[in-house]
């Protein structure tokens, strides 16, 4: 078995555009020769698997049954030799001088690889006063789907390093901003010179990854553009370039520098995603690098647009799925303030997926929130408690939370529920949740 790690960039906050980091571990289990080969023989494989998950202090019965069911579908997919990739988020809490960890972990390619189901055996036993669950499982799991995934992932490693370590360098990338509003303001014969180097592929690969490698903003443009004088096809040499315009325009922005030249450098961004993806329209760097273009510019629509585009292209994009949540979140917050209930449903319907994996959670919390909200506002008090639910999964020292669902499990009398959570609340040092035991 082959494992590898894929670097996994995070990009900035805009607007209210929340982009979370969660620590991404990436397992490459590849058949080799069948993803270089494809067999539409071996296109599916039914795997018998078994799992055992021992039960947490913060664990719910539901959230331990799919924790183990969740660990056994990802060892069938490993087995069948598909690349699989686990998202695992620690959470460390404190209270009452006990400190705990939420984990959750989950597998990305569960829901398009693993397509039937058949339990086989299914228990729960009671092991060191824990309570352990066990399940065996035979599942369908279709491994050529993926192998287009695996390739774009690896053929993409460069753009995603470059991304991620311009995500990284803040302070740096500061000091280096007047000198480069000087070499963007350099003389028209520069560019010419620049154009009249013959074409050369070769060179503008070694430029281009002498781009990605380097820490200067001013040089990186330089090299970017020396790259498409050598050959003025290459896709990647926009998607570089366009990344760092995005970059500095992050920075200027930060710095509450002048309004048009943060939207120049927006708008020399989005040129070079547009020639990129006129290039290439499968580049899913490309289509990234114009949502955030429009994200910058407002035009939310047509980012979501992009987004949605890059998802249909790759599943398995977390950065495009992280944006496009972030900004669907943000414009249900926006209907929520309005009181357009209705319309923030459908938006945040769209964000809360049924088929996203657990692992999401984390990133949903505040669309979750939200939709509990809204069911409120509606009087759909059961939905508004399983939403909250799942946000308490995610965060179970909140003590806030159970206070609210406590009050929604007292508008339907259902006094048991609201009592248990209050004393959670309670215990966590809530004054409200303890006032409200009296």
């Amino acid at each position: 078995m082959n494992r590898s790690r894929r670097p996994h960039p995070y990009g900035h906050n805009h607007d209210g555009l929340l982009v979370s980091a969660a620590l991404t571990i990436l397992l490459a289990v590849l058949a080799t020769s069948a993803l270089a080969q494809p067999d539409t023989a071996q296109s599916t494989k039914v795997i018998v698997t078994e799992a055992s998950y021992v039960m947490g202090d913060a664990d719910t019965l539901a959230g331990a049954e799919e924790a183990v069911l969740m660990r056994a579908k990802r060892k069938a997919v490993e087995e069948a030799g598909v690349y699989v990739e686990a998202a695992s988020t620690d959470v460390e809490t404190h209270a009452d001088g006990t400190t705990s960890h939420l984990n959750q972990l989950s597998v990305r390619t569960i829901t398009a690889a693993v397509t039937e189901t058949e339990f086989l055996e299914k228990r729960q036993t009671l092991e060191n006063d824990r309570l352990t669950f066990y399940v065996k499982i035979r599942c369908t799991v279709h491994v050529d789907m993926l192998a287009d995934a695996v390739k774009r992932m690896k053929s993409d490693e460069m753009l995603a390093q470059h991304h991620n370590q311009l995500q990284t360098e803040n302070s740096q990338l500061k000091n280096q901003l007047e000198a480069l509003k000087k070499q963007l303001q350099a003389p028209a014969g520069q560019s010419d010179i620049l154009r009249s180097i013959p074409k050369n592929r070769r060179a503008a690969s070694q430029l281009v990854r002498a781009a990605t490698q380097s820490r200067s903003l001013p040089e990186k443009i330089d090299l970017a553009t020396q790259a498409l004088a050598a050959d003025d096809r290459s896709v990647d040499a926009y998607v570089i370039r366009g990344q760092t315009y995005l970059r500095i325009a992050a920075v200027t922005f930060s710095q509450a520098g002048p309004k048009t030249d943060l939207n120049g450098y927006v708008e020399q961004a989005l040129q070079d995603f547009n020639r990129a993806t006129a290039l290439d329209p499968t580049s899913t760097w490309a289509i990234l690098g114009r949502g955030d273009a429009f994200t910058w510019q407002r035009k939310m629509d047509e980012a979501a647009k992009e987004y949605t585009r890059v998802l249909q292209l790759d599943p398995f994009f977390d950065v495009a799925r992280q944006r496009l949540i972030a900004l669907l979140t943000t414009n249900a917050r926006r209907q929520v303030a309005a009181k357009q209930w209705r319309q923030a449903l459908a938006t945040l319907d769209q964000v809360l997926q049924p088929d996203l994996p657990s692992s999401w959670l984390a990133h949903q919390k505040e669309a979750l929130l939200l939709r509990s909200q809204v069911y409120t506002e509606l009087d759909e008090l059961d939905r508004a408690i399983e939403d909250l639910g799942k946000v308490i999964r995610t965060d179970p020292a909140n003590a806030a939370l159970y206070v609210q669902r406590a009050h929604l499990n007292r508008r339907l009398l259902r006094g048991r529920a609201a009592k248990d959570d209050l004393e959670r609340a309670c215990a966590l040092g809530s004054e409200e949740g303890c006032s409200g035991l009296q």
